[in-house]
Formats: C-alpha cells, sequence, structure tokens
C-alpha cells in the first residue's frame, strides 16, 4: 500500500525558508515520479515542483529561483526547500506520486497518489 505523509510546514515571517518532506512507504523513492502542489484559501490547486523516476527537475515558472525539490534515496523522501516566501506562499502544500513515467507533467490528474498536506503560513 502507497502512503505520502508530509511534514515540515509551519508558521514562517516573510522573507525566510522551510523544508517541506514527503515520506514515501512501499518501492523506493526513486520509482516514483514524485510532484509537489498547493492550495490557497479559495483558489486552485496548483503545480509548484516536480521530480522524475530519472532525477529530472521542473517548476512552475513563477516559483523558479525560490523553491528547490530534492530526494533522498536512503531516507526515501522528497523534500522542497522554500526560500525568499512571501505571504502569497501561504497555502497547503501536498505531494503527490504516481509510478507512471513522464518527462514532465504538471497536472494533478497525473498523480495517483496524495498525502494529506502540509500547512505553510508566512507572514508579512
Amino acid at each position: 500500500q502507497v502512503q505520502l505523509v508530509e511534514s515540515g510546514g509551519g508558521l514562517v515571517q516573510a522573507g525566510g525558508s522551510l523544508r517541506l518532506s514527503c515520506a514515501a512507504s512501499g518501492r523506493t523513492v526513486s520509482s516514483y515520479h514524485m510532484a509537489w502542489f498547493r492550495q490557497a484559501p479559495g483558489k486552485e490547486r496548483e503545480f509548484v515542483a516536480a521530480i522524475n523516476q530519472s532525477g529530472g527537475t521542473y517548476y512552475a515558472e513563477s516559483l523558479k529561483g525560490r523553491f528547490t525539490i530534492s530526494r533522498d534515496n536512503v531516507k526515501k523522501t522528497v523534500s522542497l526547500q522554500l526560500t525568499s516566501l512571501k505571504p502569497e506562499d501561504t497555502a497547503v502544500y501536498s505531494c503527490a506520486g504516481t509510478f507512471r513515467y513522464y518527462a514532465s507533467t504538471r497536472g494533478a490528474e497525473s498523480y495517483d497518489y496524495w498525502g494529506q498536506g502540509t500547512q505553510v503560513t508566512v507572514s508579512s
């Protein structure tokens, strides 16, 4: 059974940093194409970043340079480093995974497994 569990959210001041982690059960984490999405109150879910099975990474253009996705095969985790945070980054951040192969995909429908989400709140 596949389980994805996020951790690392919290309250941070604008300009600060946070590191989110997604722990994956079951197969090695490199078997997954993993992504982070976020959803702010009253807004649609938004793609943030992803890493494919080959280790290729890609980002939402508007977030490139501030967020970094990485993978630890030993710890079976995928992390998202958030830097230079802004109040508009406030959202629930969720990790998602699929065993299917894509070079890149930003659509939520491409992912089969989802974590419960972790809240990130950025104060001004």
